[in-house]
C-alpha cells in the first residue's frame, strides 16, 4: 500500500488545520532537505510551532509531527528542534489526536490514517493503529480531555 501524500491532498486544508492550533505550515520545495525532520527523507520536520514538509511528505507524518506541537504547551512549543518529546503519554495522545484529526482532512478520515500508520510501521500492542484506537487508547483519549485536547 502507498500512503497518501501531501501532494494527494494539496497543502491548503492542513495549512489551515493546523492554523487553528497556532501552527504554520511551512511548504519546503521538492527535494529540499526538510528542516527538523527526526526520520530524514520526505518526513515532516518541526522547528517551534513551525511544520516544514514537501509534497512527497506523507499525511501521517504531517498530522503526527504537527500533533507533537499540539500536545505541547506553548511555553514548550519554542524550544522544539526536530524531537518535540519523550514522553510516553504526550505519544500516545498524539497518535490518538493525530488519527481523530485525519477526520477533518477532505480526502483522508481516520479509517486511511489509520492504514497508512499501519504500512509505515507504527506498532501497537493489538497488532494495528485501528484496535489501538478502537480497544486499547483510553488513557490517550483521558490524557488528551484532561488537557482540553480533544475536538469538537
Amino acid at each position: 500500500m502507498t500512503v497518501l501524500l501531501l501532494s494527494d491532498i494539496g497543502f491548503d486544508a492542513p495549512a489551515a488545520l493546523l492554523a487553528r492550533y497556532g501552527l504554520e505550515l511551512v511548504r519546503v520545495a521538492e527535494g529540499e532537505e526538510i528542516p527538523g525532520s527526526y526520520w530524514g527523507e520526505c518526513e515532516a520536520g518541526l522547528i517551534g510551532s513551525r511544520v516544514f514538509a514537501r509534497p512527497d511528505t506523507p499525511v501521517h507524518s504531517l498530522l503526527h509531527e504537527s500533533c507533537h506541537l499540539i500536545v505541547l504547551p506553548p511555553g514548550r512549543r519554542a524550544a522544539v528542534h526536530t524531537d518535540a518529546t519523550d514522553s510516553v503519554e504526550e505519544e500516545d495522545a498524539t497518535c490518538y489526536l493525530q488519527i481523530l484529526l485525519a477526520d477533518e482532512l477532505p480526502g483522508v478520515g481516520r479509517e486511511r490514517m489509520q492504514a497508512d500508520m499501519d504500512a509505515w510501521g507504527y506498532s501497537f500492542r493489538l497488532g494495528s493503529a485501528k484496535a489501538w484506537f478502537e480497544r486499547d487508547a483510553e488513557d490517550a483519549r483521558d490524557w488528551l480531555s484532561r488537557h482540553g485536547l480533544l475536538p469538537g
